[in-house]
């Protein structure tokens, strides 16, 4: 709904009726803001909120897996980021009957970026339930989130905007989330993107193992 007032009530850059382009890029270039905020207030619940009601040890001894709880704790928070984006296919809708010719917008570049957008949702919400694990503060946690998914998403890339790091040789900006989410939104599926992504997920999904079973071992 906040992406909807952007998108077509409130004027400025993101205004899609004043942009004079069938496109809803300026949604995916607002989505990485919104989703900031909104994934770790979604995931700051799903250890954080064990820990301080004191269930964690009760949930440690039931005969399930560490790695399965930490993957239906982050399913459970990615899938209601999927279903808060789904609306969002009224914008795709629109765009398609505002244009002079009814349908004709870049749909390779859209559904692009639809997947950008469920990869950049699974990166931030293996972060939130990371976050969520070290503390059992739920503010705290979301916090914490909060500022790893910026880091994740603009350190890299304003590292190297510096005139020091300019040269492509570095490469700095191919840590960054960001680089990888404006590739891939351009609706070209590049394995390096994939990889990047999966590799990224799974790295806050181990770290969280750790986590959780220093927590058990204590």
């Amino acid at each position: 709904m906040v992406s909807g007032l952007f998108l077509f009530v409130f004027t400025g850059e993101y205004n899609i009726l004043d942009s004079g382009f069938a496109t809803i890029k300026p949604f995916f270039n607002m989505a990485p803001w919104i989703f900031i905020f909104l994934i770790p207030a979604i995931s700051m619940k799903s250890f954080s909120e064990e820990q301080k009601l004191g269930t964690m040890e009760l949930l440690l001894t039931k005969p399930l897996s560490i790695a399965k709880l930490i993957f239906g704790k982050y399913l459970g928070a990615l899938l209601l980021v999927i279903l808060a984006i789904v609306p969002s296919v009224i914008y795709v809708i629109c765009i398609s009957e505002l244009g002079r010719t009814p349908g004709n917008f870049d749909l390779g570049a859209t559904l692009g970026s639809y997947l950008g957008l469920l990869f950049l949702s699974g990166c931030y919400t293996a972060i939130g339930i990371f976050s969520s694990s070290l503390t059992e503060n739920q503010i705290v946690a979301f916090i914490i989130a909060v500022f790893i998914c910026f880091l994740s998403f603009f350190l890299f890339e304003g590292i190297s905007g510096l005139s020091i790091f300019e040269a492509p040789e570095y490469g700095i900006e191919y840590f960054g989330i960001s680089y990888h989410y404006r590739s891939i939104s351009r609706g070209v599926v590049d394995t390096r993107d994939l990889i990047y992504f999966l590799s990224f997920i799974a790295l806050f999904l181990k770290l969280t193992h750790f986590r959780i079973k220093n927590l058990r071992n204590n």
